[in-house]
C-alpha cells in the first residue's frame, strides 16, 4: 500500500517547530507568524465577516478609493475573468469592500470566502495573499498550498499593496483563482498585471485628491509606483506620492509645511524679486503673443517700465 501524502497542517506545523525555519523564506516565517504570533490553527475552520451597517461604514470611509478603483478593477477583470479568476479590492485590515467575479466562477468564490466583508487580514486567515500582502506591505504570490489553513489551498492569490495620497497603506489589490489548473507560471504573469493595477489606482488616488493642484512626474518605477509632487501655484510642495516620498528620502515631518519644489529636488539658489520678476514677465508675454504693449497692459503698468523691468530681470525681448 502506497504511503499516504501528509497532510497539509502537518505540514504547516512542522515547519513552525522548525527551529531555523522563519529563516529560510518570507512563506515560512508568514506560517510562523500564524501559529506563534496570531495564535491560528490550520485546522480551523470558522471565518470572520463584517456586513451591514458595518461594512456600509467602511465602505463610506472609503469611498474617494472606491471611486477611483472601481474602473481599474472592471479593466483587471476583463483581462483576468475568463480565466477564472476574480478581482478583489480589501481595506488595509483585510477586509473585502469590492469583488468581481464571472457566473461560472461567483458560486466557488463564495465557498472560499472571498465576498464582501469577509475578514482576510493575516491575523484572521493566516498565510494569504491579502493578508501577508498587507502585514509585509508588499506584492506576494500565495500559491494553493503556501496558504496557512487548510481550508484555503485549493486557492491561488497574487496581491498588491495600495497606498494612499499621504503614502499610508490603505487597502490590497487580489486576483485569486479557485481552478485547479491555474499554476504558478499563470499565476507570476497575473501578478505583474496586478502590481501594474495597484500603482494606476494610487496614481490615479493621488491625483483625484490634488485635483486643483499641479502634478509633478518624477518617475515610474517598478517596486515603489509612481513618484508625484503636488504643488501649489507658489511651487510649494503640498504632497507626495509614497514612491515620491521614498524617492526623495521625505517623511511626513517633512511635508507637515509646504517646501519649496527646489528645496525638495536640490536645485537652484535662494529665491529672489528677481526671479519672480522674471517668471511674470516672461508668462505676460507668453499670453500677449509677444506683444509688448499688450502685456504691459495685462500688468497695468507702462510700456517703458515694461521694458525696464525686462531688462532688469534679464529677459531679452
Amino acid at each position: 500500500m502506497p504511503a499516504q501524502s501528509p497532510r497539509h497542517a502537518d505540514i504547516v506545523l512542522d515547519t513552525v517547530r522548525s527551529p531555523s525555519s522563519a529563516a529560510v523564506s518570507p512563506l515560512a516565517a508568514s506560517w510562523c507568524r500564524s501559529a506563534l504570533h496570531h495564535k491560528l490553527d490550520p485546522e480551523a475552520g470558522a471565518r470572520e465577516r463584517v456586513g451591514g451597517v458595518a461594512l456600509a461604514e467602511r465602505r463610506t470611509l472609503h469611498q474617494p478609493l472606491l471611486a477611483v478603483a472601481a474602473p481599474v478593477l472592471d479593466e483587471t477583470f476583463r483581462a483576468v475573468g475568463r480565466s477564472g479568476c476574480g478581482v478583489v479590492l480589501s481595506d488595509a485590515e483585510g477586509v473585502i469592500l469590492e469583488t468581481r467575479a464571472g457566473p461560472g466562477d461567483v458560486d466557488a468564490f463564495t465557498r472560499a470566502g472571498l465576498v464582501e466583508g469577509a475578514r482576510w487580514g493575516e491575523a484572521e486567515e493566516g498565510t494569504n495573499g491579502i493578508g501577508t500582502c498587507l502585514f509585509e506591505d508588499q506584492p506576494v504570490i500565495i500559491h494553493r498550498d503556501q496558504h496557512f489553513a487548510s481550508r484555503n489551498i485549493g486557492i491561488s492569490c497574487m496581491d498588491a499593496p495600495v497606498h494612499d495620497p499621504e503614502g499610508r497603506l490603505v487597502a490590497a489589490l487580489d486576483v485569486s483563482s479557485c481552478r485547479a489548473d491555474h499554476g504558478p507560471a499563470m499565476a507570476e504573469m497575473i501578478a505583474s498585471l496586478v502590481r501594474d493595477a495597484a500603482r494606476r489606482i494610487e496614481r490615479d488616488y493621488f491625483c483625484r485628491h490634488f485635483a486643483d493642484r499641479r502634478i509633478l512626474f518624477l518617475a515610474d518605477e517598478a517596486a515603489t509606483g509612481t513618484a508625484l509632487l503636488a504643488v501649489d501655484r507658489d511651487d510649494l510642495v503640498v504632497g507626495a506620492s509614497r514612491a515620491a516620498r521614498l524617492r526623495l528620502g521625505l517623511d511626513a515631518r517633512a511635508l507637515a509645511t509646504p517646501q519649496p519644489l527646489e528645496t525638495l529636488l536640490g536645485e537652484g539658489a535662494a529665491p529672489s524679486f528677481d526671479d519672480a520678476d522674471r517668471t511674470v514677465l516672461r508668462q505676460a508675454l507668453a499670453r500677449a503673443g509677444g506683444n509688448a504693449s499688450a502685456a504691459a497692459r495685462m500688468l497695468g503698468i507702462g510700456r517703458a517700465t515694461f521694458y525696464r523691468r525686462l531688462h532688469k530681470a534679464g529677459v531679452r525681448h
